[in-house]
């Protein structure tokens, strides 16, 4: 008799994780957006995050308590996990930001948050085409491509950093922690879209 692979809803966890990080990544913006509101976003953001681990939990729960996956029980762990270290990306972003006491805006924080928003936006939908190569590749291509002008905007502006003249040390250095971290981020979507493309050759 041959065993036929549930469901157990996974693809719906895989969705929710999706849209929490497109969530997380609009609040985000948000935040370097308008800096004078902080603590708020910071504080929505903190309870994306928990939605997200808890999710990743439930995902983890039903990998053991399944005796047959519709996917390979290590991918259905790795992406999970991926999906989940995005939000926890953002989630730490925004912390640092809070710590740091950050009160202006500035243009190339506000242009790697949106770049961050948007290649969120592009695995919440590619993560509902899972089975879909074609599809996911697609979104693969179009993350790669906002992570390379993530990656110019990210040495320019640490470039201005250690350019301007009468700069306090401490202001470069927090700047360069926050350009460092959404930098991560973005990276890390990259690498997300990486687990989802091999899934979806496997499995498409």
């Amino acid at each position: 008799m041959r065993l036929i692979p549930k469901d157990e809803g996974f693809f719906e966890l895989f969705d929710a994780l999706g849209a929490r990080i497109a969530k997380s990544a609009g609040v985000l913006d948000q935040l370097f957006s308008e800096p004078n509101r902080m603590d708020f976003y910071a504080t929505q953001i903190k309870l994306i995050e928990r939605e997200a681990d808890d999710i990743t939990h439930e995902v983890m729960n039903r990998i053991d308590r399944s005796f047959v996956t519709p996917l390979d029980r290590e991918d259905i762990h790795l992406l999970a996990t991926s999906l989940d270290t995005v939000v926890d990306l953002i989630d730490g972003t925004a912390r640092r930001a809070l710590m740091f006491n950050v009160t202006d805006r500035r243009e190339p924080a506000k242009a790697l948050s949106g770049l961050i928003k948007r290649s969120a936006e592009r695995i919440a939908e590619a993560v509902k085409t899972v089975r879909d190569s074609k599809a996911v590749a697609a979104a693969a291509r179009d993350i790669k491509v906002i992570e390379e002008e993530g990656d110019a905007i990210y040495s320019d502006a640490v470039g201005a950093l250690f350019r301007q003249p009468g700069v306090d040390a401490l202001e470069v250095l927090k700047w360069k922690e926050l350009y460092d971290n959404l930098e991560h981020a973005l990276d890390e979507c990259e690498d997300v879209m990486n687990v989802l493309e091999s899934i979806s050759l496997k499995n498409g």
